[in-house]
């Protein structure tokens, strides 16, 4: 995929804030020394690390040079890492490990979150929170918008970009044998948005991209945005007060390394 687009992200911030302020309240680290925000994008989860634990050294990661410029902007004081989140390994354990709505776009996580749990210091916690929304009517359209004609052919293999993560009963049965404890939760937000050109817009910053990235800045962008534009609007109907609810599902880890004995 091209980079993103930090002004485009920023648009719902607030609406993208809320669910990284939930996992950050769960997570038991009173006084952290290294904390890593892993797939930072453009600073608003790692702004919420640095208030909580102002004299814990926060580092942001994110492979993205456009989010970078923009969270270093934000956070002068933060060093910010350009780095893919796959192979990124700390030079010495980490006391919290948090990843706001990043690891959706990493595979294999049988693998990876091991990996990451075992990057603690003692007593350390692995915080996560991903969308859950592949099977929602907004992820849906995206893949049979994309396999209609004249989409199908640019569009083959955007949908696998971004790979189905694992259910609840799965990401406690591979951690709690490696954790101390683990804590698994599911949240539905369900925000109010003005209309299905507000979703789709919401959608361009996130999921929409790989099938965007595809189709450049021409006509079938714009064919491919009216066409997913309709069946927003005939998924998403308006309440009396004009707004469409989007519902948004979204996953919550957090799990604790064992204290040193």
């Amino acid at each position: 995929m091209g980079d993103w687009d930090p002004a485009l992200y920023r648009r719902y911030e607030d609406e993208r804030t809320r669910p990284a302020r939930d996992l950050l309240a769960r997570v038991p680290n009173e006084a952290p020394r290294r904390v890593v925000d892993l797939g930072c994008g453009p600073g608003n989860s790692t702004e919420l690390l640095v208030a909580r634990w102002p004299q814990a050294e926060v580092i942001g990661v994110d492979n993205s040079p456009g989010m970078l410029a923009s969270a270093r902007e934000r956070l002068p004081r933060v060093s910010f890492v350009q780095a893919d989140i796959a192979a990124w390994q700390p030079p010495e354990p980490v006391d919290v490990l948090y990843a706001n709505a990043a690891l959706q776009w990493v595979g294999d996580h049988r693998r990876l979150l091991p990996r990451l749990l075992a990057q603690l210091a003692p007593g350390g916690a692995l915080a996560v929170q991903m969308p859950d929304n592949l099977e929602e009517p907004s992820h849906r359209a995206m893949r049979e918008v994309a396999a209609r004609p004249p989409f199908a052919g640019a569009l083959a293999g955007a949908a696998g970009e971004r790979s189905p993560i694992l259910g609840a009963d799965a990401y406690y049965a591979l951690l709690a044998p490696l954790a101390a404890s683990v804590d698994v939760w599911r949240t539905t937000y369900h925000h109010p948005m003005s209309s299905p050109a507000a979703i789709v817009e919401w959608l361009r910053g996130t999921g929409l991209r790989p099938f965007l990235d595809r189709l450049g800045s021409g006509a079938a962008r714009a064919d491919y945005l009216a066409a997913y534009e309709r069946r927003i609007d005939a998924a998403y109907p308006a309440h009396g007060d004009g707004k469409r609810l989007l519902a948004f599902p979204r996953l919550f880890i957090v799990a604790r390394a064992a204290a040193q004995s």
